[in-house]
């Protein structure tokens, strides 16, 4: 493991190369350029803000503040997009980079450190302006906001966690790219994102909390919402599920990275 984080590490130029080279793609050819970046997430913000705040005056149970719902959806569909990024990307990172990996030398691991580290820049961006709206409206959670570095990183192992083992299986079976696909959205759903949990039946509360991502995008909006610090020890579950997913995507990656290259 360390000597692969070392070969990625001695690579960083190329890590670094690739995301910048994604970065400037992403908006060739476009008037106004990387502003994309902050208009996009900015809209969404202010759209759910009007809508759901003055238009249907949507409330939170337990919270007073007339934007709790608001930040609610805000702080759920942020991490879930950084989660849903990393892993649908990473699906495909070996597929679409076939031919880089089949012309150049290199440690195929940078493959998903760039996906990451792709992410993370975009989320960054987005989430510097929800916070910006958070300290506008008064609603910044204070000293709990720290909180939000661990739970993005338990995010991201997570994220990659599965990512790696999707990408492996996909080269093989491709099949496992487009259930993933449906699979998602059924799985943005069964998380509590856009509704709290204690709307749902007393008997299927239990069922979701098997749902990693309920736990870790549940102590988000505890921080960013009502400034809570998270439930530690229920983060043990995601964080013991992450951690068996990065072994496995490892080991299924060091045991068929030759086969790899002669599939695709």
């Amino acid at each position: 493991m360390l000597g692969a984080l070392r070969a990625v590490w001695n690579y960083r130029g190329f890590v670094q190369g690739n995301v910048k080279r994604e970065f400037q793609l992403k908006y060739r050819n476009s008037l106004l350029g990387a502003a994309w970046t902050v208009l996009q997430p900015l809209a969404m913000i202010v759209v759910y803000t009007v809508i759901f705040s003055q238009v249907m005056r949507a409330k939170l149970q337990g919270v007073e503040s007339t934007f709790a719902y608001s930040i609610y959806l805000c702080a759920g569909v942020l991490t879930w997009g950084l989660f849903a990024e990393i892993a649908t990307r990473s699906q495909n990172i070996f597929i679409d980079n076939a031919n880089l990996l089949k012309k150049i030398n290199f440690p195929r691991l940078c493959l998903p450190v760039t996906v990451v580290a792709n992410a993370l820049l975009n989320f960054g961006i987005v989430f510097g302006l929800f916070t910006g709206f958070l300290l506008l409206t008064g609603n910044f959670p204070g000293l709990a906001f720290a909180a939000m570095v661990p739970l993005i990183g338990l995010l991201v192992l997570f994220s990659v966690g599965l990512g790696m083992v999707l990408g492996v299986l996909n080269v093989f079976f491709r099949d496992v790219g487009h259930f993933f696909g449906i699979f998602v959205t059924f799985w943005f759903w069964l998380t509590p994102i856009v509704y709290p949990v204690t709307i749902l039946p007393e008997r299927i509360q239990p069922l979701i909390e098997l749902n990693p991502l309920a736990g870790i995008i549940g102590a988000a909006h505890a921080v960013l919402v009502r400034g809570d610090w998270p439930d530690w020890v229920a983060l043990l579950y995601p964080l013991a599920l992450s951690l068996a997913l990065c072994w496995l995507g490892l080991r299924l990656f060091r045991k068929h990275a030759g086969e790899m290259v002669d599939e695709l």
